[in-house]
């Protein structure tokens, strides 16, 4: 029986926001590891002041990309250069459509002359693989899921963050003195008891570390090195909770809506992707509710990657990137709630907020009128409050404006968009994104 296909799902739900549309969703969490150890601010604390570590083996997808044509069918249909692009060098690998929507973005990691690991979500990684039969390249590939879709076994790789002020000075304690020095997103190979493995510069929170990647089979040897040494150092291992609020200082929204599901020309990609992939089931859910789906897509700019965009070469969506760069309707900003209010929804222990985590999309208001789409929203307790990544107009995009954050659970398709079903509304106070002013100003100083 043939499995059904992304398209004819899309034909049978007779839209791509019906289709999508799953109010309620449980929010997405790192599998595997418990959901906190020490308690998740604690976990969330120890990145600010002590040192954390987070297992990152289980959630991440990785695509082993290998052979001679590899470098340009990475160059053919990314907006990134591809120039001085060095062996154990890492970048964050930017997707989109001919129209320059978004497709998704992932950590490229050059492991050799023709050799490349993409990680993160399935989106980019179908994408590539797609053009690289549809255009007839000279690759192989080898895919390695999240542990949901695995459904058991082992990760080809482990990958441990360590981060946090005195990360450092454990790092040191576990090799016996400095790793070499290395830039940003960049990594060198190291050796720990016979092992070898990388150590990519790295960190999510703004402060010092590193991301430890290796053979499976040495992973439980890294991370017990680690949790042992890290005792004197008051490292706290940090919990699927805490790890999924990682982002909101550092700006990075991690599944915007591919831009994949209305484009004429794009349904042969939607035949070849299975109902059941990722991106037939990521869902859609929150106060911000369209039947359009257009709404809900992206544009590398909006999503504050214009740094990353390179035009030294062709490659799809490049004229599409080129007249969007132009016309930048909205701008990434992070929502500082207020405190009172958030306490008010969410609730309070011991006065302080309880834990929400949610990668919804939710409706931002001002002048009466809805200005913007937040997407991940997360208490964070260093802060005192709630955050959340939202994309607003520019008029209101001004650090110190004012606007409200609309929270409840809109039901979808048959109802009208402006129903609000007595939404709770929070106000918010609009700051700069990344909100940490280290890695606004700092992050990729390759120092």
């Amino acid at each position: 029986m043939a499995v059904p296909t992304l398209q004819e799902a899309i034909d049978r739900a007779e839209s791509p926001v019906r289709l999508l549309w799953k109010a309620n969703a449980p929010r997405w969490s790192p599998p595997v590891v418990e959901p906190e150890y020490a308690g998740w601010r604690e976990e969330q604390t120890a990145a600010y002041e002590t040192v954390a570590l987070s297992d990152l083996c289980h959630h991440i997808s990785d695509l082993f990309i290998e052979g001679p044509d590899a470098v340009r069918l990475l160059s053919d249909h990314s907006a990134n250069s591809y120039r001085d692009f060095a062996v154990g060098q890492a970048k964050q690998s930017i997707m989109v459509t001919e129209e320059g929507y978004t497709v998704g973005d992932n950590i490229l990691t050059r492991d050799g002359a023709e050799k490349f690991t993409m990680s993160g979500v399935p989106s980019s990684q179908a994408w590539i693989r797609y053009h690289a039969e549809a255009g007839g390249y000279d690759v192989s590939f080898s895919l390695d899921p999240d542990a949901r879709t695995r459904g058991g076994g082992y990760p080809v790789l482990f990958r441990y963050q360590i981060q946090g002020p005195r990360a450092l000075e454990l790092v040191e304690q576990v090799f016996g003195g400095p790793l070499p020095k290395t830039k940003f997103f960049h990594s060198a190979l190291v050796t720990l008891g016979g092992r070898t493995f990388r150590a990519l510069r790295h960190g999510m929170t703004g402060q010092p570390g590193y991301e430890f990647i290796g053979e499976w089979k040495d992973g439980e040897f890294i991370k017990q090195a680690l949790l042992e040494a890290g005792e004197s150092f008051g490292l706290v291992q940090v919990g699927a909770w805490a790890y999924s609020t990682n982002a909101l200082e550092s700006g990075w929204i991690p599944m915007p809506t591919p831009g994949i599901y209305s484009a004429p020309g794009l349904r042969a990609y939607r035949e070849s992707l299975p109902a059941l992939s990722f991106d037939g089931l990521n869902p859609l859910r929150g106060s911000f509710f369209s039947e359009n789906i257009q709404d809900y897509y992206t544009t590398p700019y909006e999503l504050g990657y214009g740094r990353l965009i390179s035009f030294d070469h062709d490659f799809l969506g490049r004229q599409g990137l080129e007249q969007s760069r132009h016309d930048v309707a909205r701008e990434r900003v992070t929502l500082v709630l207020y405190a009172d209010q958030a306490r008010r929804v969410w609730g309070a222990d011991s006065g302080d907020l309880e834990f929400m985590e949610t990668q919804a999309r939710f409706r931002v208001e001002a002048d009466d009128q809805v200005i913007g789409m937040a997407f991940d929203t997360g208490t964070l307790a260093p802060r005192g409050t709630v955050l959340s990544l939202a994309l607003v107009d520019k008029k209101y995009a001004t650090p110190g404006t004012e606007v409200t954050f609309v929270w409840g659970e809109h039901p979808g398709p048959g109802t009208d968009p402006d129903d609000d079903r007595g939404f709770e509304r929070i106000k918010a106070t609009v700051q700069a994104s990344p909100y940490n002013e280290y890695v606004r100003t700092r992050y990729r100083a390759n120092d």
